[in-house]
């Protein structure tokens, strides 16, 4: 067997879902849907280098097995739909996102702000808009900036620091609408609403630390 290959026990565990009684059947559904769409994200846009395509091949199971048990069983304002794996809530005609002000966010950010909280990005890509879910790695409360893992440094305005875009992200205060739409991958153009987009993993996983009460953490 060569050093980029996929040991049988690794291929085993890839597929070896569990769960309770109560819960297996929603949760191997969810389980096969994500490990379709990861596969085949994984063979088309995958690293080249075996050894970290082992290491993200890995990874999966955990990862994955991880969302499904949320998904299945843990109570949110968000319908599930289990056959693609995702989260599913009426989509707003408008982006939710569009009117909040920095000031909001300053007040919301500078109370909650911290290490790990999953928050908000509103994205503006010509015509198409979204709101993506990031978290927070850093906080400086001394000039008030913070940095998010994807989109980098942000005021606590929620105005990004990276000048070289036309058109930056924007961190948003978080409500219930906001989130619903960020979990559930809601599109817009001037014409309204587009077909939802998929989210990533990574994105998925996010919704799943969301504390719904009052987004903290």
């Amino acid at each position: 067997m060569s050093s980029g290959s996929v040991s049988p026990s690794s291929q085993t565990d890839l597929f070896n879902v569990t769960g309770t009684a109560d819960e297996k059947p929603i949760y191997t559904e969810i389980c096969n849907a994500l490990y379709e769409r990861e596969l085949t994200h994984l063979s088309q846009f995958g690293p080249d280098q075996s050894a970290q395509l082992k290491r993200r091949l890995g990874a999966l199971p955990h990862r994955i097995q991880r969302a499904a048990h949320y998904l299945s069983r843990h109570p949110t304002p968000l319908n599930v739909d289990s056959h693609n794996g995702s989260w599913q809530y009426k989509q707003p005609a408008r982006c939710p996102g569009t009117k909040t002000k920095t000031e909001t966010t300053h007040q919301w950010l500078s109370k909650h702000g911290t290490y790990g909280l999953p928050i908000p990005v509103h994205i503006l890509h010509y015509d198409e808009e979204h709101i993506e879910l990031d978290s927070i790695d850093r906080v400086i409360t001394e000039n008030e900036t913070l940095h998010i893992n994807k989109y980098g440094w942000f005021t606590f305005e929620g105005l990004s620091l990276d000048k070289q875009q036309d058109d930056p992200p924007r961190i948003l205060k978080p409500t219930k609408a906001i989130m619903a739409s960020a979990c559930c991958g809601h599109r817009w153009n001037h014409k309204g609403k587009q077909a939802p987009r998929t989210l990533t993993l990574r994105e998925l996983l996010l919704s799943t630390t969301i504390n719904w009460k009052n987004f903290s953490l």
